[in-house]
């Protein structure tokens, strides 16, 4: 059976032999709410599961997803991806919009897919809908950083672990999506940023991101 975000914040307290008022107390919040959270009656928001990770030691990404490593490990992914050597047969290259800049940090409203900036040239991504967006910030480094390009798709479904251009009360943000029952947690890559649950009735959209092209 799968856990859930309470099934781990209970592992983490358990693992750092902290009671819930102690635990409590150090979040900033009532043992009640706490207790709510661990029954999976609640859901915390992403400065309280920041908190907790950081006084259980634990990962933000493993405690908000259940993905990943339950402790951080001293290293770090390189920024640097080698490309495949293998021959690959010729693709049919199509030009896609380029619109305005999706936020890789903040929830932002700068993003409006109906005004075209520019196109760009990739291979085929099998959706006629698909476009290009510009990012800004840096909440997904260092996989995607400020000034690389995102090519989306709405075409293809999202799923646990995809990353995203999700609206969530007309708001934009560019994310790491995990589907939970009624909530979406947006997972930033940049351990500097926290993140965030929303509401699923609450999102217009979520489209995948299908490729990446880096600035370099």
């Amino acid at each position: 059976m799968k856990s859930t975000i309470g099934d781990r914040i209970h592992e983490a307290r358990e693992n750092k032999e902290l009671d819930q008022a102690t635990l409590s107390d150090k979040v900033g919040i009532v043992t009640r709410t706490l207790q709510r959270w661990e029954k999976g009656e609640q859901i915390p928001d992403g400065i309280s599961i920041t908190k907790i990770a950081k006084i259980t030691g634990t990962h933000p990404h493993w405690l908000l997803t259940g993905e990943g490593e339950m402790y951080p490990t001293p290293s770090r992914p390189d920024n640097v991806y080698q490309m495949p050597t293998t021959f690959r047969r010729k693709t049919a290259l199509v030009d896609l919009p380029l619109v305005s800049a999706v936020p890789a940090g903040k929830l932002a409203t700068n993003f409006h897919p109906d005004y075209v900036d520019d196109y760009v040239t990739v291979d085929d991504v099998k959706d006629a809908q698909a476009f290009a967006l510009k990012v800004k910030g840096n909440s997904m480094a260092p996989r995607i950083e400020d000034g690389d390009t995102v090519i989306v798709s709405p075409a293809h479904e999202a799923h646990n672990g995809d990353i995203c251009v999700v609206r969530v009360n007309g708001e934009d943000t560019l994310k790491k999506v995990k589907f939970e029952g009624n909530y979406i947690h947006l997972v930033p890559l940049n351990p500097d940023f926290e993140p965030v649950t929303v509401k699923k009735r609450d999102v217009t959209f979520v489209w995948k991101v299908v490729k990446l092209i880096k600035e370099l």
